[in-house]
């Protein structure tokens, strides 16, 4: 299949991941977002500000229900070690080690943290790092939102340092805008991106092609 966008460290499909992962090479690191099916597509984001308005993403079917097991067995077979955000909400084998992003929301009725199931042989970590409301992150670097559950860059940075060094390439089969390939650009890793929405293939070509930001999130 055609990448949708391709440079020298990511490539980009736009499709059905059923369709494009049989085709791709192993990896090493899968880290991806896929839809817990609570609807956070249809709408919800734009009722959810306290201080100021949300913004409004629209109302999508692509988060209706989760993905089905053999789906997720697939996406785990893909590489040597799995992240899996949601993974609260998915049928996955005792685990040792989550990645817990803090999400430091303070008074909202969004999730205080959010759960990353992986294969990992070591302890539980934790991240906090402030999503919602101007003080983001570290305070002086808010991140433009393009999709209702976008996670942050340093998030999924953070994610893949956990896999530890010998990451080279990653996948991230329910894409979204992008910001796993972001991340994995950002810390010199080559990544590859599938997303069933052509809009969201465009927004992702569009923030690929954006300089390489030199962060390190520890």
């Amino acid at each position: 299949m055609k990448p949708y966008y391709e440079d020298d460290a990511v490539t980009i499909y736009h499709g059905d991941c059923r369709e494009i992962m049989p085709t791709l090479p192993p990896v090493d690191l899968v880290l991806t977002d896929p839809p817990y099916g609570i609807c956070e597509a249809a709408g919800k984001n734009k009722s959810r500000g306290l201080l100021a308005t949300s913004k409004d993403f629209g109302d999508a079917a692509w988060d209706d229900k989760p993905i089905d097991a053999l789906l997720m067995a697939a996406v785990r077979e893909m590489a040597t070690t799995s992240i899996i955000f949601g993974g609260n909400y998915y049928d996955l084998p005792p685990s040792s080690c989550w990645l817990v992003w803090d999400k430091d929301n303070g008074a909202t009725d969004f999730a205080d943290a959010e759960m990353a199931w992986t294969n990992m042989p070591k302890a539980v970590r934790l991240l906090r790092w402030r999503w919602q409301g101007m003080l983001q992150g570290d305070m002086g670097n808010k991140e433009f939102r393009y999709h209702p559950t976008q996670k942050p860059v340093p998030v999924m940075r953070w994610c893949i340092q956990q896999a530890g060094e010998g990451v080279n390439t990653i996948l991230d089969p329910f894409m979204g805008s992008g910001t796993t390939l972001r991340a994995a650009k950002d810390l010199g890793r080559k990544a590859i991106g599938i997303e069933i929405e052509e809009q969201y293939c465009e927004i992702a070509a569009k923030r690929m092609s954006q300089s390489v930001l030199a962060f390190d999130v520890v």
